[in-house]
Formats: structure tokens, sequence, C-alpha cells
């Protein structure tokens, strides 16, 4: 057999091993949430209320892009009292993925209709808003990421390495969110809460990102343009449309960017301490409307994002 059919063939011989290995029945753990030894205050102030009902947005868009692309489904189907109401995602499909990254996709929805549960039970939250989640809305995001038009246009869901990509675009806004909004917090019980969010979030950005680092030299057919230019593009676009300066990195960066000013490889995203960078609702905005302005609903969210906090910056 040749070599590269053995290279192809060993990560899904090892995930299907993964699937098939007995899952151990010794003594069960209870699960829990709270530090030991201490109590921690249901109390949540008006403001925290806010902060927290505010990732609900991102944890929607998160929610319904991994579902479908996975199952072919989303909320109506597996958890209609989440959606509340809200309006039907747009365009989002069961996208062409390997068994591995199906398998992580579908782990990724999961948590995230998980995260959406555990806010809306800490804080009423709000209806789904509209989510623009046609292959025509990534285009977008990608052409203006390049600065041309990509031809053919970029379809997130033709593909592995092209639905790798576009996730790309979702946890590391919400793990910066959540880093933003922890700094905000007033009680302890929203900041375990956040700091639970942003822990999982934070392994899903990781994860999303050691995949494409393995393939960061990989051209993307029929583009011809690195894995590795993809996200430094997608990433500088952030940095942009954010307008707060630099808290988004590549793959691959100068040497001097990289931790410790030793590396050019980059397969976490951190500040000159290798610490996560923060980011403001409002920088939030800015890059999920797509056009850099929180006062002008666009992108994904093509009525605006809910909450009192999205609300308050629309025209």
């Amino acid at each position: 057999m040749a070599l590269s059919t053995c290279t192809t063939i060993a990560p899904i011989v090892a995930y299907l091993v993964l699937l098939l290995t007995p899952i151990s029945y010794s003594s069960p753990l209870v699960i829990r949430n709270v530090v030991d030894d201490e109590r921690i205050s249901s109390s949540i102030s008006e403001k925290d209320i806010d902060l927290l009902e505010f990732p609900l947005n991102l944890e929607y868009l998160g929610a319904e892009f991994f579902l479908h692309a996975s199952t072919g489904h989303g909320l109506e189907r597996y958890a209609p009292n989440l959606a509340s109401g809200g309006p039907r995602p747009l365009g989002a499909k069961k996208a062409k993925l390997d068994p591995l990254i199906r398998d992580v996709i579908e782990q990724f929805a999961w948590q995230d209709v998980g995260h959406l549960r555990a806010i809306k039970q800490t804080v009423e939250g709000f209806p789904r808003p509209l989510l623009d989640l046609r292959a025509e809305s990534f285009a977008k995001v990608m052409d203006k990421a390049f600065g041309r038009s990509l031809s053919p246009p970029f379809d997130p869901y033709a593909s592995g390495i092209n639905f790798l990509i576009a996730s790309y675009m979702i946890p590391y806004v919400g793990l910066t969110g959540y880093i933003g909004t922890n700094q905000r917090l007033k009680g302890s019980a929203s900041k375990q809460l956040v700091a639970g969010l942003l822990s999982v979030k934070s392994g899903q950005d990781a994860v999303i990102r050691g995949l494409l680092y393995e393939r960061a030299l990989e051209k993307v057919q029929p583009y011809g343009i690195t894995v590795a230019e993809f996200t430094d593009r997608l990433s500088d676009l952030r940095n942009k449309l954010g307008d707060r300066g630099l808290k988004d990195e590549g793959l691959i960066v100068p040497k001097y960017k990289g931790a410790e000013g030793k590396i050019r490889g980059n397969v976490l995203a951190g500040n000159q301490d290798s610490v996560g960078f923060a980011r403001s609702p409002r920088e939030i905005l800015r890059i999920v409307y797509g056009g850099g302005n929180e006062h002008s609903a666009g992108g994904f969210f093509p009525h605006g994002a809910n909450g009192r906090i999205a609300r308050s910056y629309l025209r």
C-alpha cells in the first residue's frame, strides 16, 4: 500500500477504533459544576443579566450552523424550546464532511445546544434571531477578506476543509467575547457560568485551529490558496472590522509575533504573553454584522442580534 494511502486512512481507522472502544461501566461519578466547599451567590444584577444574554446570539449561530452541517437539521428538530419561537435560519444545510470531521462538528453542535440551555436557565434570554447561514453569506465574508471575488464563490458546505475554514469564523469570536464579558461581570454566579462557557468555547477553537494547522500549507481547491492564508485573511478582516487593534491571528505568523518571539507556528492565538484577547459586545457586533458598524445589521444577522445590548446599538 502506498504511503500516501496509509496517511489518509490512518486517522479514519483511529476514529473508528475510538467509536468501537467499550465504555467503562465502573462506578459512576456525579457531575457537579460548583467548586467544593464554596457557596456561590445566585443573585444576578441587571447589568450582569444583559452581559449574560448577549452571547446567546453567537451560541445560536454556532448551534444552528453545526447542527445543520452535521445532521441536516437544527433546533426545530432537536430543541425547539430553546429557539423560543425565533425565525428559522436561512440557507443552513448538511455539509459534505468525512466521518471524523462530521463527528467533531456534531460534538460542537450539542455543546452549543447545552450552552443555550445553561444561559437560559440562568437568565430569561430571548428568541433566536434571524440567522443568514446561506453559502452566499460566507462567500461575502471571504470576498471581503481577500479584497476580491473568489471564483467559484466560497461554499462552506462543499467539503470538509471548506467547512473547517468557515468554522474558523465562529468559536474564536465567541471566546474573545466571553473573555471580555468576564472582565465586566460583578456576581460570582455570573463569572462561574461564563468561565465554564469559555472553557468549552476555547476548546472548540483549539480543535478547529489544530485540524487546520495540520493542513496549513495545503492548497484549497480550486482557489490554489493555502489554508494558512485563508486564516490570515480572515483574522486580518476581523481585526479591521473590530477596529480595536490586533486581537486576531492566523495559523502562521512572523516569528516575532509567535509565542515568546521564538516560533512562527501559531496553533493558538494570544498576546505577547500568550494570554487570550478580549472583545466587547460592540466589537463582536461589528464583526458578525460584516460591515464594521455595530449600528447597522447585516452579515450573519440580517435583522440584527437580539438582547438589550445589541438592540441598543441599532438605528
